[in-house]
């Protein structure tokens, strides 16, 4: 994976923001939908983020993961939290699961956190 994940989730952010600009209608319904879903409840937003990460892996979703394991990043996530999400969605899904993972793996490294 020659990519650099960093990049990948700058060029999703600025293409989420592109969406937006020209479907601004469905970008703000999907927007109040997801600021619902990712509040803090009985569920903490930093575990809610760790959960859709781990489901994003799960479907092979590229863009997904880089913006969930941003998200849990950004409310606090710490290494071994997001390693340990890792370990379920591997012991979920076996070898895909670790495949899927290197992405995030390739994250942590670019952000200087392993």
């Amino acid at each position: 994976m020659s990519e650099s994940q960093v990049a990948l989730n700058k060029n999703r952010a600025k293409n989420l923001g592109r969406f937006a600009e020209v479907m601004p209608e469905t970008a703000k319904q999907i927007k109040a939908q997801m600021d619902e879903a990712y509040k803090d409840g009985a569920l903490d937003t930093k575990t809610k983020r760790l959960m859709a990460m781990a489901v994003a892996l799960g479907a092979g979703c590229r863009n997904c993961v880089l913006g969930h394991a941003m998200g849990a990043l950004d409310k606090g996530a710490t290494k071994e939290e997001i390693l340990e999400t890792l370990a379920v969605v591997t012991s979920m899904r076996g070898t895909t699961g670790v495949a899927e993972s290197l992405r995030v793996i390739q994250l942590l490294d670019e952000l200087e956190m392993l």
